[in-house]
């Protein structure tokens, strides 16, 4: 079993190939194209793994894209609804960029990933997993261990920011989730640009201050931020 990897269009796009449960290559698209967390379709990084493998994608049982978008979709639709009718000024620059692209990533994709199909078929291959599930199995699945928990916590998926799964075997199940808009992950996001960085990008810088720093505002964060249950 030949399995292609797909993380593309929101940030540090990749790509990885995995047979019968061993890795074989994996990249980011930003180490052939120079640019620096390069979100684009990953094509450089698809072709490298391909060629490590010594294979096509005729030859790939399925190509599994990271997360589900019109899951997401309705996120952002029910998002901007709750909150109406502030958020306008984003709902309206958002809604044109997924009309035009992100609700047909499916074709839109399958037409890429031609290009990599000597037979020029690839129906049948696309799939797409959850966002936290593509976290967790990339944790679980190349680990050592038979069982463990798998613990996820980012900015957030198609709705959750926070998930624990049971591993076992070849078998993954999510047991919990925290859903947006509670989310760990975005408070250290707004962290990292209240002190100057990037987001999406200076988070490990952050991560890497802060042990060197006091807990001053703890009592602050907490009293005034968030409401730690």
């Amino acid at each position: 079993m030949r399995l292609l990897g797909l993380s593309a269009f929101y940030h540090d796009s990749a790509a990885a190939l995995v047979e019968d449960g061993r890795v074989v290559a994996a990249a980011q698209e930003e180490r052939f194209s120079r640019k620096k967390h390069d979100a684009g379709f990953p094509a450089q990084a698809i072709q490298y793994c391909l060629d490590e493998g010594k294979v096509d994608l005729d030859g790939i049982d399925h190509v599994v894209f990271f997360e589900k978008p019109l899951i997401k979709f309705e996120r952002l639709l029910e998002t901007y609804l709750a909150n109406a009718p502030r958020g306008f000024q984003s709902f309206r620059m958002a809604i044109p960029l997924w009309i035009k692209d992100k609700l047909f990533q499916k074709p839109n994709l399958e037409k890429a990933l031609k290009a990599y199909a000597p037979s020029g078929k690839v129906d049948g291959k696309l799939l797409f997993a959850e966002h936290h599930q593509s976290h967790a199995a990339s944790a679980f699945f190349p680990s050592p261990f038979e069982e463990a928990v798998v613990l996820t916590m980012d900015g957030v998926g198609e709705w959750a920011t926070t998930s624990v799964a049971i591993g076992r075997g070849n078998t993954l199940e999510t047991v919990k989730e925290i859903h947006w808009p509670h989310s760990i992950g975005l408070l250290y996001s707004a962290f990292t640009y209240y002190t100057g960085f990037k987001v999406n990008s200076g988070e490990y810088k952050v991560m890497g201050l802060a042990p060197y720093g006091e807990p001053k505002y703890v009592g602050l964060i907490l009293d005034n931020i968030v409401d730690l249950k």
